[in-house]
């Protein structure tokens, strides 16, 4: 029997026995119980399985959240960390000791720590120090205003001299103030002279000052820091005058360098009796602009450049030899520097060849070279409304309508430029 009852599972988990008894109804009881058992132990297999990967899940759960209470904890003793205090560093003595200046003001003889490098440790240079011992445990970075960072031009501007027409005059001057001293300052130690200080551009709005500028920081090597006026117009006391600090500073640490204020006239107006709080921290800014520009503390490398179109409202401190060494007058242009801005703004457009620049350059009088460029714009707007493959005379001639047919009451802005 035991040959006969061969546990051999088929079809399944059926068992097959011989034909003699599978008519006896305690063999058909037997084949249905072993076959439920069977089932019975394949439904615990798979929930088995089933368990066992719900265990591996929950312990990997478990270990994710371990590491969050560990990071939590941390962060939390973190937080808990007493504060430090902040110090200068007034002197270095032997032995790892030094004279360090608190934010308070008392200044200490205190240690500092051996992770710290000697080679960092100099007099001005902010520290960070144990709130109870005072030790010197960290050095802090040089604090510098995030607008003053942003001011340093790290791609120089693709505008080169030749694009600037009318104002050959100009640009020698210019380069000779500028460029000259930080190419060849053996030049003026050989003549026995001291460079320009600083260069004042004025002259009507349009008439090319701030290209000037962008042109001398692309043919420049120096560091060309470009900063507006009104920028240095800050809301809280001092905070104006520190900008223009950190401003000179930063041009020192990269000489050489050079510092272009654009819109002078926004800090540097006259100064008036009775002038609100407001106008009191635009003057104390222009005192230190002042201060910085001709101060105790020699410039180096460092040239200035600013532009204005209002020189009449400047003040008589700003604009005395010794702050600004030379005045570069952009004038509007006369009609060859016309007909040359026409051709320099036109050289990239597609002409046709009945466009007469010289007739052109007379009936502009009296535009400027940023009207000239609209003009240039216009005529290929017109030539694209009329879908046309070349831009002619006749889409000059309603540029120059267009643009210049009326101006409002100061004559700066056109009234029909943008309809």
């Amino acid at each position: 029997m035991a040959e006969i009852l061969e546990d051999k599972p088929v079809n399944g988990f059926s068992i097959k026995f011989p034909s003699e008894l599978e008519n006896d109804d305690f063999s058909r009881y037997m084949t249905d119980r072993m076959n439920q058992l069977e089932e019975r132990n394949h439904l615990l297999r798979e929930q088995n399985h089933k368990i066992e990967a719900e265990k591996r899940y929950a312990e990997s759960q478990k270990l994710k959240f371990e590491r969050e209470l560990r990071q939590l904890r941390s962060e939390l003793e973190r937080v808990k960390t007493a504060p430090l205090i902040v110090g200068t560093i007034v002197d270095v003595l032997e032995n790892g000791k030094l004279i360090v200046r608190s934010s308070t003001g008392p200044q200490f003889v205190v240690g500092l720590s051996k992770f710290i490098k000697e080679s960092e440790l100099e007099a001005g240079v902010q520290v960070a120090m144990n709130q109870q011992t005072l030790a010197v445990i960290g050095i802090l970075p040089t604090s510098r205003s995030h607008l003053v960072r942003g001011v340093e031009v790290i791609e120089s501007p693709d505008v080169d001299y030749s694009q600037i027409g009318g104002l050959e005059d100009q640009i020698r001057e210019l380069r000779e103030a500028v460029e000259l001293p930080l190419t060849k300052p053996e030049a003026f130690e050989k003549i026995g002279i001291t460079p320009p200080n600083g260069v004042l551009l004025y002259g009507p709005p349009g008439s090319g000052k701030t290209m000037l500028a962008k042109a001398v920081a692309h043919h420049t090597s120096a560091n060309f820091l470009r900063v507006v006026g009104s920028e240095l117009v800050q809301k809280y006391i001092g905070e104006g005058s520190r900008m223009v600090r950190e401003l000179f500073k930063l041009a020192k640490e990269n000489s050489p360098s050079i510092i272009f204020i654009d819109e002078l006239d926004s800090i540097a107006a006259k100064r008036y009796d009775g002038a609100t709080a407001g106008d009191r921290e635009v003057q104390r800014t222009l005192m230190q602009l002042l201060a910085e520009m001709d101060g105790f503390n020699p410039r180096g490398d460092v040239r200035l450049l600013a532009a204005t179109n209002r020189l009449d409202i400047l003040d008589a401190a700003m604009l005395r030899p010794g702050r600004f060494d030379r005045f570069i007058e952009v004038m509007l242009p006369n009609e060859d520097a016309r007909k040359s801005i026409l051709m320099i703004h036109t050289r990239n457009m597609t002409l046709s060849d009945n466009v007469d620049f010289g007739k052109l350059a007379k009936v502009t009088e009296g535009a400027s070279g940023s009207e000239l460029k609209a003009i240039a714009t216009e005529a290929g707007m017109f030539a694209i409304r009329d879908d046309k493959e070349c831009i002619e005379y006749e889409h000059l001639q309603s540029a120059v309508s267009k643009v210049l047919r009326q101006k409002d009451k100061t004559g700066d802005v056109s009234e029909a430029m943008f309809v």
